[in-house]
């Protein structure tokens, strides 16, 4: 079974700081997409998996969120030589307090629960145990173990808590992975 590094989107691969539903925003962070190829080079599958509550709160549509998906394709591509450095994205659109109601609510795909990365280890017959999530947010590091992965989590926003571990960047979250993977 192969095993996957699940990321998170916003302020893990791209800069995102809000709702991100216009493609020509997209920005890769500085390191990400090597860091990425290195991991994919090494028998990792890549799954990014994002909370996208907007579509729920009528801020962008899905339409939207294929479009930002496409972009950071893009980039990626051109920065690593890969078109296929991703294996598949996933994305919540719920959120309780949405006015779009087909997606108000909670979800099991919202993070912090697993539904994501479950649905992607049935879809893709990925190994759990085997894998890693990275996010840059405490839910990041729930949904991953949650599903059974082990998870790291970026200090790229706000503070970590004591004694948590921090990776500043994709790239060291990446070099620790490569270092630790048994």
């Amino acid at each position: 079974m192969p095993r996957a590094v699940f990321l998170d989107r916003d302020n893990t691969i791209i800069h995102n700081d809000g709702d991100l539903g216009d493609a020509s925003a997209v920005t890769v962070m500085a390191g990400a997409a090597d860091a990425m190829k290195h991991l994919r080079e090494a028998g990792f599958h890549l799954v990014v998996v994002t909370n996208q509550s907007g579509i729920a709160r009528g801020v962008f549509t899905e339409a939207d969120v294929a479009s930002v998906h496409g972009e950071m394709n893009r980039h990626l591509a051109e920065a690593t030589g890969d078109q296929q450095l991703v294996l598949a994205y996933y994305y919540s659109p719920w959120h309780p307090e949405g006015v779009v109601e087909a997606f108000r609510g909670d979800h099991p795909t919202r993070k912090p629960r697993p539904g994501m990365l479950l649905q992607a280890a049935e879809d893709h017959d990925l190994d759990l145990a085997r894998s890693w999530m990275v996010g840059d947010q405490e839910r990041d590091v729930e949904a991953g173990i949650a599903a059974g992965c082990r998870s790291l989590r970026l200090a790229t926003t706000g503070t970590t808590t004591a004694g948590e571990a921090r990776f500043d960047s994709l790239a060291e979250a990446a070099a620790y992975i490569l270092e630790h993977d048994a």
